[in-house]
């Protein structure tokens, strides 16, 4: 009687044991090859393990368990990263690039560009301070007050 009873048990279990193994090599490495594998072989794999975590938790292999949590949280998909190794060195080449050409064309203006006007020489500040003197702008503190000792327009 003990025998048949651990017989019986044993048969029971043999199928659960290899359909176990078997699914534990399918899940092997399942970070690496997952967006390797079409979309019909990760429903399966999905599913095969939702089924397997509806029992209890403590059957479920390593494999297992990871395979289940990286397929529920794992960065495929809408998850996967946005910035890729090596993302921060060509956004840095591209700045440097912009830098470097608008410098360029900064320098190039300037070495080609008019003379400086002659609105910013000393004596046509002077001038301007002697017009004003003459007008009596702004005779209550400015240039054509009593008592004026500051520069007026001169700032050269």
């Amino acid at each position: 009687m003990l025998r048949s009873t651990l017989f019986r048990h044993s048969r029971g279990l043999a199928p659960r044991i290899c359909q176990r193994n078997n699914s534990t090599v399918a899940l092997r490495d399942l970070e690496t090859r997952w967006t390797t594998l079409s979309s019909s072989e990760q429903n399966a794999i999905a599913k095969q393990l939702e089924e397997a975590q509806k029992g209890d938790w403590k059957v479920l292999s390593t494999e297992d368990k990871k395979a289940a949590y990286y397929i529920a949280f794992g960065p495929h998909g809408p998850r996967q990263p946005i910035t890729q190794p090596g993302h921060g060195s060509k956004v840095l080449g591209g700045v440097a690039a912009v830098l470097g050409v608008s410098s360029v064309l900064f320098w190039t203006i300037r070495v080609n560009g008019q003379e400086t006007p002659i609105t910013t020489t000393r004596e046509w500040e002077e001038a301007t301070n002697e017009y004003l003197r003459k007008q009596k702008s702004d005779p209550i503190s400015g240039i054509s007050s009593e008592g004026y000792k500051g520069k007026g327009y001169v700032t050269h």
